[in-house]
């Protein structure tokens, strides 16, 4: 299997643009990542479409951004995988590469949230749990229940998750929301699920996001140093009846300590983590999941500071999904830009201090009996 390398990457603000078209969002960044890759874009040997179902966009929507951005006769994939659909392109155009099939991709992610109005996104017809009301709010307040009974977790150090990011998220010109928010405000903002405000939870929105993946035969002709996609790792949820653990997740502990092994490193020699914080306790106990601390120790982890950007490892310096936006299927690609900027030192005020090797973590979807739908683990190193 041949290394796979990120020679290009690019993508829009993310927010409420209702009046954007799908194609229109992906285009933009389209155009940002080929210019970053120094390639045309002619050049592109297939094509890998994150993103998720939704009313009145068609169907074939990677076939109508190619066609928008003037590359068509090749291969295109649409993927949809949840929350976890553009990490899931990634891993399948990766996949290419490494096996030779091709020797150039692009992969982006793309949604539009705005357009399904406020509120929780809408459960299926079938989802019979999820009209009773057992949304992800609902879960991950559970989780969140669970995680203070059993190990003491506190609101405070929920709260200090969604200050960390938000705080970030104001470094971050790409980000949904630029504004630092208090303990006062988050305790104060309108209850979702008890214990969880709305602002222990992240936003939906719009945006769009580019990755171009290349053998290391072009990344060596267009750059100096590319940045290698050292592991891409995607699992699925696994059945299990009866009593669920509520503190721990299984898929991602699965797919992140493959990926190390593929990579060849551990938890300990990361520099940054893309995190998916869909709600505060979510990166808390994923912390644990990662590897980063032993189980029940999250809180302490974000109370000691260590997820700071100053800290030991720093965890969503864009923002993540609280303050930067989580537009579903552009997600996934949006976080390996992150990453992709900050391994060459192009991050801005948000910059990791020599950062090397950097993780993203993407899950989502609930499907009756499974742990969740999809986890993508991706590590990229300079």
């Amino acid at each position: 299997m041949r290394d796979v390398f990120v020679i290009g990457v690019g993508m829009t603000r993310l927010g409420k643009f209702p009046e954007v078209s799908m194609p229109d969002l992906a285009r933009k960044a389209f155009v940002d990542a080929v210019k970053d890759a120094g390639i045309k874009p002619k050049e592109i040997e297939a094509s890998f479409i994150g993103h998720v179902r939704q009313p009145g966009q068609g169907a074939m929507l990677g076939q109508r951004i190619m066609r928008e951005v003037g590359v068509t006769g090749i291969p295109v994939l649409n993927v949809e995988n949840i929350c976890s659909s553009g990490s899931s392109a990634i891993w399948a155009a990766s996949g290419f590469i490494a096996s030779g099939q091709f020797d150039l991709a692009v992969v982006i992610g793309v949604e539009q949230l705005s357009i399904l109005g406020k509120g929780v996104i809408p459960p299926r017809q079938e989802d019979l749990e999820g009209l009773q009301g057992a949304t992800l709010p609902s879960y991950f307040a559970m989780v969140a229940r669970r995680h203070m009974f059993e190990y003491g977790t506190t609101i405070e150090q929920l709260a200090l998750v969604s200050i960390k990011n938000h705080r970030n998220g104001c470094l971050n010109p790409y980000a949904q929301f630029q504004k630092e928010v208090t303990y006062e405000e988050i305790c104060n903002a309108p209850m979702v699920a008890d214990p969880l405000t709305v602002l222990h939870c992240c936003p939906t929105g719009d945006g769009a996001a580019v990755a171009i993946l290349a053998s290391e035969r072009i990344a060596k002709r267009v750059s100096s140093s590319p940045i290698r996609l050292a592991a891409s790792v995607l699992k699925s949820g696994t059945y299990e009846g009866g009593w669920r653990d509520l503190t721990t997740n299984d898929q991602t502990r699965r797919a992140s300590q493959e990926a190390y092994r593929i990579a060849g490193i551990g938890p300990e020699d990361l520099d940054l983590i893309e995190l998916h914080d869909c709600f505060t306790i979510a990166e808390i106990y994923h912390y644990e999941n990662l590897g980063l601390c032993k189980r029940g120790e999250g809180g302490r982890f974000i109370e000691e500071g260590k997820s700071e950007l100053s800290g030991k490892v720093p965890v969503n310096p864009s923002g993540g999904l609280l303050a930067k936006g989580h537009p579903l299927g552009a997600t996934g690609v949006a976080q390996v830009v992150e990453v992709v900027w900050q391994l060459r030192g192009q991050a801005g005020k948000r910059q990791v201090e020599k950062a090397r090797v950097g993780l993203t973590h993407c899950l989502g979807g609930v499907i009756d009996g499974l742990d969740l739908g999809a986890c993508t683990i991706n590590i990229l190193k300079r």
